[in-house]
């Protein structure tokens, strides 16, 4: 695990673009970046995401190659990057306790995904850039697996909810924006059209 800036994660995504749309091709689909809450402390990081944000909105990548596939979401890893936040130990759909996504961490995936999406021309929507939640219920219209997310089994609901004033509480059937996904996808298509302070 080490420590990267926003112009070291553009070259490593970069670098990655023609290996990472090969997988993807390879299972007929666009690439796919899943975003996730790691469920335990901000200081504690995992090697299964290619990617994790610390409380603090630090990066640290597990591996230098974005194509290496890493058991992130469930049947889903091909052709896909995790990018995880370390937050919401013992997190409840009631409370995101004492380790709620901090707004550094937010507004360091939005950056993230919106770097990733850029280097591997994708649109920021929810076909190609989704929460381990909205996976996990296979929103995408594609079902590798039985449905196990906050609208079924609530097994997984990553970043379901945000704990902020844009995406207040746990509701998996809101339409009006509020849902952590559309909050952040939101955030990173910002960033696409008014840029990143850091790359400049």
């Amino acid at each position: 695990m080490r420590k990267v800036d926003y112009k070291e994660l553009r070259d490593l995504a970069l670098s990655a673009k023609s290996d990472i749309w090969d997988s993807a091709n390879s299972v007929g689909r666009d690439v796919k970046i899943y975003l996730h809450w790691s469920a335990g402390r901000y200081n504690a990081t995992f090697g299964s995401y290619h990617i994790n944000i610390t409380g603090d909105g630090d990066i640290y990548v597990s591996t230098d190659d974005f194509d290496e596939r890493l058991s992130h979401t469930y049947y889903r890893n091909t052709g896909a990057v995790g990018v995880v936040l370390c937050c919401a130990y013992n997190a409840t759909t009631d409370s995101l306790g004492a380790y709620a996504p901090t707004a550094a961490q937010i507004e360091a995936m939005a950056k993230v995904g919106c770097i990733l999406a850029d280097a591997w021309d994708l649109t920021i929507d929810k076909q190609r850039v989704m929460t381990h939640g909205e996976a996990a219920d296979n929103e995408d219209g594609i079902e590798p697996h039985e449905a196990y997310g906050p609208r079924t089994t609530c097994e997984r609901w990553d970043l379901e909810f945000l704990g902020t004033s844009e995406s207040p509480s746990f509701n998996p059937w809101a339409e009006d924006g509020t849902r952590g996904g559309d909050v952040l996808r939101g955030k990173m298509n910002w960033y696409r059209n008014n840029g990143i302070q850091e790359l400049k």
